[in-house]
């Protein structure tokens, strides 16, 4: 028993020995490694040490060797200063001495100036000696002398002069005559324009009489369509395979007359393709307007023109004056007075381009207010054209133009104006009353559009709905008629016809 406790105690102690010893070994280990991590450290550092000594030498070094550098730099510099200086002062003493060179010369000038002078004053002195001495001579003053000779030499050439005079004279204005005469027949002959008075009807062919029935439409919606869009009168008569559109506007009936040549083709005829269709035409008629405007001034040769003043000078393929066409007409003035402006000398561009827009007002005149020489002179100032230029536009049709080109515009004017078949009296009435009749209608309030029809025998206003109720459509028409027979002069009666029409649209989606 002791035996074994003997044994439990020196195991007991072997343990406690073995822990104890255990313990010493570990911390001598952890001893001798954290001797092994401060030498580590030691040397990291030393080795930074060593690397910050190594970099600050060479950061030395190489501001030394910027310092020298910037030396060198610097000493080039001073020297090429140097140069320059040098060069400055050489130049200042050679401007110096060609200063002093000039006041040499000048000096010399002024003597030789003043040499030149009194030279001058003896010369004169002797002139008046020797003509005092003529003077004494002859018994006569030299106003005296110039005079008797005058006398002398007009009585003798005296009678010559007048014959002279008056040949020169005859033959003069015989000469100018003549030359007149062959300027103005040269450039009629080559600006020869044949002229045909404007209609105020168009006839549109159809494949069949059928097509007449498809046109007016089921109770006649088709055809009050068409005239109600495009202000237009629309003759359906007897004559076979025809329709004839009737209206004094060319712009109305030439919409007219494509929005039915595209219906008749495309077959469907129904107030939505009439729409269709003539809102199309009214795009294509702008862009012949536009056309219009450039191949005029292509044809003339201008350029530079803004194009906004191009697309208001093609308006004026569809306006007529007198029955004249006032685009064709301005391409003749503008031919006419460049080739009278070559022969007389005066500024041929000032007279083609004067004579081009000399009636530009026209093209607008029935929205502006004033007369269309004062509207074209604005117009024209306005794109920035020349003070010549537009007032070529206001003064042809002044009783003495300002200017040379002016005139020669107001010339070509009367030139293209007195062709035979060129202008008609009526015509030109006919269509102002018809354009007074519409303008009369659209003074009202409420009044959409107005078209004048059956050759001025009736007028057709449409009103706004919204704005006109039945009893004041009514109301409105005898307001109207009034004011025709107050203010127009007309042959016969006028027919007012007040429309009042109310469309709504509404999409099934």
């Amino acid at each position: 028993m002791m035996q074994i406790i003997y044994l439990a105690i020196a195991l007991f102690l072997g343990i406690i020995g073995g822990i104890v010893f255990g313990y010493q070994l570990r911390k001598m280990w952890a001893v001798k490694r954290k001797d092994t991590i401060e030498t580590k450290v030691e040397n990291l550092i030393n080795e930074a040490k060593a690397k910050q000594k190594e970099i600050l030498l060479g950061a030395n070094d190489r501001a030394l060797k910027i310092i020298e550098e910037a030396k060198q730099e610097e000493k080039e510099r001073q020297q090429e200063l140097g140069r320059l200086q040098k060069r400055l002062e050489s130049r200042e003493a050679l401007f110096d001495q060609k200063l002093l060179d000039l006041e040499n010369k000048k000096q010399e000038l002024l003597e030789k100036a003043e040499k030149v002078e009194k030279l001058k004053a003896e010369i004169g002195k002797i002139r008046e000696e020797q003509l005092a001495k003529l003077e004494k001579v002859a018994n006569l003053t030299k106003e005296e002398a110039k005079k008797v000779l005058l006398d002398n030499v007009e009585r003798e050439i005296k009678e010559d002069l007048l014959l002279r005079i008056k040949k020169l004279n005859s033959v003069a204005a015989e000469e100018l005559d003549k030359k007149a005469k062959e300027m103005l027949s040269l450039a009629i002959q080559r600006c020869a324009v044949s002229h045909a008075t404007e209609s105020t009807t168009t006839v549109i062919d159809l494949p069949s009489d059928e097509m007449k029935g498809r046109i007016i439409g089921r109770e006649g919606r088709n055809i009050r369509t068409i005239e109600r869009l495009t202000g237009t009168e629309i003759i359906v008569d007897d004559t076979p395979q025809a329709i004839t559109v009737s209206g004094f506007s060319p712009i109305r009936r030439q919409v007219a007359k494509r929005a039915l040549d595209k219906l008749i083709l495309d077959g469907r005829i129904h107030p939505v393709k009439i729409e269709e269709a003539i809102e199309n035409a009214k795009k294509e008629i702008a862009v012949e307007i536009k056309e219009a405007g450039e191949n005029a001034v292509y044809e003339l040769g201008i350029t530079g023109i803004d194009p906004k003043l191009v697309q208001v000078l093609g308006r004026l393929k569809y306006r007529t004056s007198y029955g004249q066409n006032i685009l064709q007409h301005s391409l003749e003035i503008a031919h006419l007075s460049a080739m009278l402006a070559q022969e007389l000398g005066a500024d041929v561009t000032i007279a083609k381009k004067g004579g081009l827009f000399h009636d530009i007002g026209k093209a607008v005149d029935h929205e502006v207010q004033g007369t269309h020489p004062e509207i074209g002179y604005d117009i024209l100032k306005k794109f920035g054209l020349s003070e010549e230029i537009a007032y070529i536009a206001r003064g042809h049709h002044d009783d003495a133009p300002k200017t040379l080109e002016a005139v020669i515009v107001k010339v070509a004017d009367a030139i293209s104006g007195a062709r035979p078949g060129a202008r008609k009296d009526t015509y030109e009435q006919y269509l102002q009353r018809l354009q007074d009749l519409e303008k009369v209608a659209a003074t009202f309030a409420g009044v959409d559009k107005a078209y004048a029809i059956q050759a001025g025998r009736e007028i057709r206003i449409f009103v706004m709905p919204d704005e006109i109720d039945d009893l004041a459509a009514i109301k409105l028409a005898k307001e109207i008629a009034k004011k025709i027979e107050d203010e127009l002069k007309y042959p016969g009666e006028i027919k007012v016809t007040v429309i009042r029409e109310k469309r709504i649209i509404e999409y099934a989606r």
